[in-house]
């Protein structure tokens, strides 16, 4: 390089050659991978040991065996003209498997109703009010957020079963697997850190780190301090593979 040629560098420029070269730059990129690396799997821990009712919609409490039931009582629709409205002073009342009350409430000016802390079992939602059918619901409290019961005129019982309309088991099942894969990729990302500690393969390094970014640590935090690492481990590319043992 001429004398001109290096009369031009910036300061900037200097600075960036000295770090390239400075080992203690690229483990400082392996410690920021790492750490990024570590929130993903934290983050991907978390995923898999969540509540069941935390994946679902919340209800559940800490007990594990408790649920809240949620929902409106509203006038059925008539010829698309009339009805749909909200019906306030409706007694919901909950009975268990034995059809023994757990709990009861009266719906308010918007038609809703709520029975806190019940036991999470098979019970049956029976709403009746003058001069409409009979409600009865059969469901499991804690599977659905919102509960819609809509009544129409005349005399007897009309029952519908909402037992069988649960996704528990497939939200479980989903929530597992993006925990699973959030795992996987923050290990990867780790072995990325250690990779660029070692400073044998850049290309393998660079690879296992973008794999980490998708672990996602803490939102955004884990994946910043991941693309911190590989910007600093690119800037020291000419190291890698020179690492005295």
């Amino acid at each position: 390089m001429s004398y001109d040629d290096e009369s031009k560098r910036t300061r900037l420029q200097w600075w960036l050659e000295d770090l390239s070269v400075d080992p203690a730059t690229r483990v400082a990129g392996a410690i920021l991978i790492i750490l990024g690396s570590i929130l993903g799997v934290v983050t991907g821990s978390l995923h898999i040991t969540a509540d069941v009712g935390d994946v679902l919609t919340g209800q559940l409490d800490d007990s594990g065996g408790l649920a809240d039931v949620h929902g409106g009582v509203y006038l059925a629709l008539v010829d698309n003209t009339t009805g749909g409205e909200a019906i306030e002073g409706v007694t919901v009342i909950l009975y268990d498997e034995e059809f023994l009350e757990i709990d009861r409430d009266v719906t308010d000016s918007g038609g809703r109703f709520s029975i806190d802390d019940v036991p999470r079992r098979s019970a049956t939602l029976v709403v009746d009010h003058p001069n409409n059918i009979t409600e009865r619901v059969l469901l499991i409290p804690g599977d659905h957020a919102q509960i819609t019961v809509t009544l129409s005129e005349g005399d007897g019982e009309n029952e519908i079963d909402m037992r069988g309309d649960s996704y528990l088991a497939e939200s479980v099942l989903i929530t597992s697997i993006i925990g699973a894969l959030t795992l996987a990729a923050g290990l990867a990302g780790i072995l990325g850190g250690i990779e660029a500690y070692n400073g044998k393969k850049h290309f393998r390094t660079q690879f296992l780190a973008y794999l980490g970014l998708w672990s996602q640590g803490l939102m955004f935090i884990g994946p910043l301090f991941i693309l911190m690492g590989m910007g600093l481990t690119y800037l020291t590319r000419g190291q890698f593979g020179f690492v005295e043992a």
